[in-house]
């Protein structure tokens, strides 16, 4: 069994939970995730089921949108609500105005360094693994993108919602740590719910037990698409290096039945590589 699932992840559950549901599911060993979210966290995960799995790289890397909630105030050890208190702050006096100047300030290119509670690796290992044996290693700031933050008021004094659109490898929580430290103290997030991954949209998801399986085309959609004559499609199947089409790539091709075929890559000189050759029964 091949395609894609998108699931719409409640919380009080791991992302690698869902793998696991969805493995005993659809009775497929091949399945993995395009993105962690956090246990407490909702919304949108993106699931690669058999030969799909190849192609989640494509996914992963997209911009993703999420909202949420920052309470002022309020500092975690783990930069959300599933942390202890480790510092409190006065900011009754913050305004919606000072906070969305704020927000500008970490709207764009940005360098951001994740929290510990994470799962990035140092040294081989995770850093949550590090945090729950109270060990806390210097994380170097990475470059990543916020191309929208929006903070608005809620009925909740002292609580902001927010809507952020950002690259992949951003962590919402060290926004709102950030954005809490910018206004003279400090902030926790809660309610963080992915919206979309890429053109993955939480209108289009389901729960786990009832998500449908999307070709396994629906990985690629996002890229560039070209179909190539019966000829071409027996070099692709044999991993030629063919002429780059036009554009950086890469590029889903597809042969002349509408079947995806590969996903190329440029190497420069004009060439491009398969990065990913398909076995013809994704097709079946």
């Amino acid at each position: 069994m091949h395609g894609v699932a998108v699931v719409d992840k409640p919380a009080g559950i791991t992302s690698h939970d869902v793998v696991d549901v969805l493995r005993r599911r659809l009775g497929e060993r091949r399945v993995g995730h395009a993105g962690t979210l956090d246990p407490d966290a909702t919304g949108v995960l993106v699931v690669g089921v058999g030969q799909a799995t190849r192609l989640l790289r494509f996914v992963s890397g997209s911009t993703k949108r999420y909202t949420g909630e920052v309470v002022l105030g309020i500092e975690t050890s783990t930069l959300d609500a599933s942390g202890e208190v480790t510092a409190s702050h006065d900011m009754v006096a913050v305004s919606i105005d000072d906070a969305q100047q704020a927000a500008a300030a970490l709207t764009g290119h940005i360098l951001q360094v994740p929290p510990m509670v994470s799962a990035l690796k140092v040294g081989g290992v995770r850093l949550h693994q590090l945090a729950r044996q109270g060990v806390d290693v210097q994380r170097q700031a990475r470059p990543v993108t916020v191309s929208r933050f929006d903070v608005h008021r809620t009925d909740d004094e002292g609580v902001l919602a927010i809507d952020v659109e950002c690259s992949s490898g951003t962590y919402i929580r060290t926004l709102a740590a950030d954005l809490g430290r910018l206004l003279g103290g400090g902030a926790h997030l809660r309610q963080l719910r992915r919206l979309a991954v890429g053109s993955f949209d939480i209108s289009e998801s389901g729960p786990i037990d009832e998500c449908e399986l999307l070709p396994v085309a629906a990985a690629v959609r996002d890229l560039d698409h070209v179909v190539v004559d019966d000829a071409t499609a027996a070099l692709i199947a044999n991993g030629r290096v063919l002429p780059a089409w036009s554009g950086d790539g890469p590029w889903a091709v597809s042969g002349p039945d509408g079947h995806l075929l590969a996903v190329y890559e440029r190497i420069g000189a004009g060439e491009a590589k398969p990065s990913v050759v398909l076995a013809a029964e994704v097709n079946r």
